[in-house]
């Protein structure tokens, strides 16, 4: 059997990006072959099928968002600087126009994760990863003394998530980037209070 002769991930990002825009469902294998170029054939050769494109895109989609995450906590400077700016960038993607300014986890949770126990554990896999990661500079803030020791690390993951999963969902409605900075300002100051 042949090798896949095409970028794997440059094909899994364009397959992201089709079902952030469309959703699972409404992505037809015609969008598909269309936003990565490839003949119906080699997307079924390369994947079995969409349900196994998506498989395979949610965890390019998961880890490009763990690079992404980690960048802005690589450098040297304090760690609650490094997560307002983390903050900003997703304010940022929120108020852009690109297509995958959406979470594509997110949106497969919403559309399959009830019906399809192997995208549950994926997404969830996924997102535990977030919050762990997220739970993790909390903690090593608070022992920088960078935030009061007093408040659950892990709480304060959650709270801070939950409030990246609102910021994400009310920028579709609600495109003035003053109200969502507001917004996002609002909650780094209750994290960090």
């Amino acid at each position: 059997m042949r090798n896949p002769e095409f970028d794997r991930e440059q094909v899994l990002r364009a397959a992201m990006h089709a079902f952030i825009a469309k959703g699972y469902s409404n992505t037809s294998m015609q969008d598909l072959t269309k936003a990565t170029g490839l003949h119906p054939g080699s997307l079924y050769c390369a994947f079995n099928n969409k349900r196994g494109l998506l498989l395979a895109a949610l965890g390019q989609y998961q880890q490009d968002r763990s690079q992404e995450f980690q960048q802005f906590f690589v450098l040297d400077r304090k760690l609650l600087v490094s997560l307002k700016a983390y903050l900003d960038h997703i304010v940022l993607k929120c108020l852009s126009c690109e297509v995958d300014s959406g979470c594509l986890l997110t949106k497969a949770l919403n559309e399959l994760a009830q019906q399809d126990d192997e995208v549950q554990h994926i997404i969830s896999a996924s997102l535990a990863k977030w919050h762990q990661a997220l739970s993790q500079i909390f903690a090593q803030a608070q022992q920088n003394g960078e935030l009061n020791s007093k408040r659950d690390s892990e709480h304060l993951a959650r709270y801070f998530a939950m409030g990246i999963y609102g910021l994400r969902t009310f920028a579709h409605t609600h495109t003035s980037s003053n109200t969502l900075q507001q917004l996002a300002n609002q909650l780094f100051a209750d994290v960090c209070a």
